[in-house]
């Protein structure tokens, strides 16, 4: 980042979950003779895969308080000290409080740490106190205060207002503040976020040095600033339309949503409750009671943890199970294969999966209703030609009633290490919704470099009427974004270009300076975007010039509102912004060129 202010259907078994399970049983289903067993009924009996236990307990790195816990203040402390500066470590946390009301807490929240309530609504779980991110780790500047989030809580600040500065990858999910929220650190210094969604705040928020923003279908008492780029869908609160000055992006409504799966507790029972899906939304979910939607108990979960093998994962699954991935990392040596509608992959405390030997970390079949959320994918050392898939090649069947649906799930290439991975994100199947994502090739940390961690594409979209909701894709070495469906949609799209080209003609992209953020196709003949920036800062080679920030055929049917390129600090300039329309960007002030309407 920039250092400058600114309940299922019945299986289906298809033949790869069978060969599956086959290969999850291999160690149990030994030959007869070992076993001791005479007959062809004795040696078919011991043949069968032993079902895996859905349910049980939710691992080491879950701490779940109630409000009679002792101690709760010095756990969550002890949690910080070790993740405060943890950027790259592989500590992962859930920190869970069980419906009631809390006093005197202040949980300040480090990297991979995530704070949730366990009621069916957030003022079942109340703290009378704070929730807190600030950058003292980093001396005041918040712009990698990256991996961490909050959901499902009620906060009552002790000062009025709570503090949450945060970077990419750290939703604000289902929270009500009574009072205002603050989203720059101490001291007002650098901050680059972020994301709110389905969430009230009773007074103002305050961005103060935040450059971006997207806030969806949630209700705010009010909004003091803006810096660069902040967009608003369906929230109630939210300033008047007025980009660029002050750059504000309101749409009245959001198209399609469908809130993340959350796990809460109906008496002592944990069961996942999986929100249903809205059109032209506009509020909380959960502001007249409790919210509308299916839940699923526990036990038809399979719930990870880490160590298990692809093959148990893609076994408990062929098996009808949905899967939980408890806090921790997960090695992966074949992807794991989601075929059944409306299965639930739901993270807790940034599980994460690291692909290995150049395997796809999941894909998902074209089927209806997949809720994919709240975990990351960490390329390895050995590049693989995708991590995510949605869908496979040439998927067309419509999921206009009951989309996949992808939330809060991360991907990272470099960083903790060399990683490498040709194109991250693939969605081929029809009407999904990718609603906050951050796809990320490493800037900074270890296994960084021009070619290290190469990484030439973020996200590919094939599938027609996708819809993006908070975009975040930066510092890929070609295309960040490429579009190629029909009618598709993103609201708020936050990008940076690779800083670390060596050279004009490391990006040059035939007769073009460089690649584009954002290109939809030639092919494209609808398509429209709400809210998009993007920023260079080729501190390599300075003079790096980028033609443009966005691409796309000039046709009426393809529309763009509200587009904004940066040069940070003149470290590498913009000729456009879209297309061949935009002023160049010049100088070092770090002012925006920007173009309302396109074309």
């Amino acid at each position: 980042m920039p250092h400058l202010p600114m309940d299922s259907p019945d299986p289906v078994r298809s033949l790869p979950a069978r060969r599956s399970v086959l290969g999850a049983m291999a160690a149990t289903a030994a030959a007869p003779a070992l076993l001791g067993l005479s007959s062809p009924a004795s040696a078919a009996a011991a043949a069968q895969p032993r079902a895996l236990p859905g349910g049980g307990d939710l691992g080491p790195n879950v701490i779940v308080f109630d409000p009679s816990t002792s101690g709760i203040q010095a756990k969550l402390d002890q949690v910080f000290r070790q993740q405060e500066s943890a950027q790259f470590g592989t500590g992962r946390y859930a920190l869970l409080f069980k419906p009631g009301t809390y006093n005197g807490l202040n949980a300040q929240l480090g990297f991979y740490t995530s704070i949730a309530g366990l009621g069916l609504s957030p003022d079942d779980t109340a703290i009378n106190g704070d929730v807190t991110v600030d950058a003292g780790w980093f001396n005041g500047n918040a712009t990698q205060n990256f991996w961490r989030s909050a959901e499902n809580l009620a906060l009552t600040p002790v000062s009025g207002t709570n503090r949450w500065a945060v970077a990419q990858a750290a939703p604000f999910r289902r929270m009500h503040v009574k009072g205002g929220l603050n989203l720059a650190p101490t001291g007002y210094g650098w901050a680059s976020g972020g994301y709110i969604a389905d969430s009230r705040i009773d007074g103002s928020v305050g961005p103060y040095s935040q450059q971006q923003w997207y806030t969806r279908d949630s209700s705010v008492g009010g909004w003091a600033n803006a810096v660069w780029n902040m967009v608003f869908s369906g929230v109630q609160g939210a300033p008047a339309e007025s980009f660029p000055n002050p750059p504000y992006t309101t749409l009245d409504t959001t198209p399609v949503s469908r809130e993340k799966p959350f796990l809460y507790l109906n008496g002592s029972e944990y069961r996942v409750f999986l929100p249903e899906r809205r059109t032209n939304a506009r509020g909380t979910t959960w502001g007249s009671g409790t919210p509308r939607g299916t839940s699923l108990p526990l036990t038809q979960f399979y719930v990870a943890k880490p160590g298990v093998t692809a093959a148990t994962l893609n076994a408990a699954l062929a098996q009808g199970l949905h899967l939980l991935l408890t806090p921790g990392i997960y090695h992966l040596d074949q992807p794991i294969q989601v075929n059944r509608a409306g299965t639930v992959v739901l993270g807790l405390g940034y599980a994460t999966l690291i692909p290995d030997n150049g395997v796809t970390a999941l894909r998902t079949a074209d089927v209806d209703g997949v809720r994919l959320a709240g975990f990351l994918i960490d390329a390895g050392p050995v590049n693989s030609s995708t991590l995510l898939e949605v869908g496979p090649t040439g998927a067309s069947a419509s999921h206009s009633a009951n989309p996949t649906t992808v939330q809060d799930v991360f991907i990272r290439i470099g960083g903790a290490g060399a990683g490498k991975a040709t194109t991250s994100m693939v969605i081929n199947s029809r009407d999904t919704i990718i609603d906050h994502t951050w796809v990320w090739r490493a800037d900074h940390g270890t296994g960084v470099g021009w070619e290290t961690n190469r990484a030439d594409y973020g996200i590919r979209v094939n599938g027609d009427d996708v819809l993006a909701t908070g975009l975040f894709v930066e510092h890929f070495n070609k295309y960040d974004v490429q579009w190629y469906g029909q009618r598709g949609r993103t609201i708020f799209f936050q990008n940076e270009k690779a800083y670390d080209a060596p050279n004009q003609a490391a990006i040059q992209n035939g007769g073009v300076k460089g690649y584009a953020a954002y290109k939809v196709a030639d092919s494209v003949t609808t398509h429209e975007g709400w809210g998009l920036g993007s920023y260079c800062y080729y501190n390599v080679d300075p003079t790096i010039v980028q033609h443009n920030g966005f691409a796309a055929p000039n046709t009426p049917g393809v529309k763009f509102h509200d587009l904004l390129v940066v040069s940070l600090g003149g470290q590498g300039q913009y000729e456009h912004v879209v297309n061949e329309t935009g002023a160049p960007t010049s100088g070092t002030s770090t002012v925006p060129s920007t173009v309302v309407s396109y074309p």
